[in-house]
C-alpha cells in the first residue's frame, strides 16, 4: 500500500496553500486593478459607473487572499518571512498605500459632489497601477 510519509509533509502542504492563496489573489485582483487602470479612458461618468458596479460585489474581498498568503508565511515560515519582508519593505509599503487609496476612492467616489468626482476617479486610477 502507497503511504505517504515520506512524500507529504506539513512544510509542502503550507507552501501548496500560500501558492493558491497568491495565485487567486492575482488572478481574482487583477481584474479590478485592470478596471482601475482604464478608469480614465471611459468615455463619461454613466461608463465610469458602469464600470465601478462591475467590481462593487467583489473589490475588497479579494485582498484576503493576499492576507492569507502573508499570515501563511507567517505562521509557517517564520524564517523565510524574517529574511524576505525587510528586502520587500519598499514594494509591500507601495502596495499598501495603492490598496489604500483605491480603497479609500472606491468608496468616497459614490459620495462625492459630481464636480469633485474627478479626485476620486484619479486616486482610484493611480492606486491601481
Amino acid at each position: 500500500m502507497f503511504s505517504f510519509e515520506g512524500f507529504l509533509d506539513l512544510a509542502l502542504i503550507w507552501y501548496a496553500l500560500i501558492g493558491v492563496a497568491i495565485l487567486l489573489y492575482v488572478l481574482l485582483d487583477g481584474f479590478d486593478l485592470g478596471v482601475g487602470i482604464l478608469f480614465p479612458f471611459a468615455p463619461d461618468d454613466q461608463c465610469r459607473d458602469n464600470m465601478m458596479n462591475s467590481v462593487a460585489p467583489f473589490w475588497d474581498g479579494n485582498e484576503t487572499w493576499l492576507v492569507l498568503g502573508g499570515g501563511g508565511m507567517l505562521a509557517a515560515f517564520p524564517l523565510g518571512y524574517a529574511v524576505i519582508m525587510p528586502a520587500f519593505y519598499i514594494p509591500v509599503i507601495l502596495m499598501l498605500q495603492g490598496l489604500i487609496f483605491r480603497g479609500v476612492a472606491f468608496e468616497f467616489r459614490f459620495k462625492a459632489d459630481p464636480e469633485n468626482r474627478w479626485v476620486w476617479d484619479y486616486s482610484f486610477h493611480f492606486g491601481s497601477l
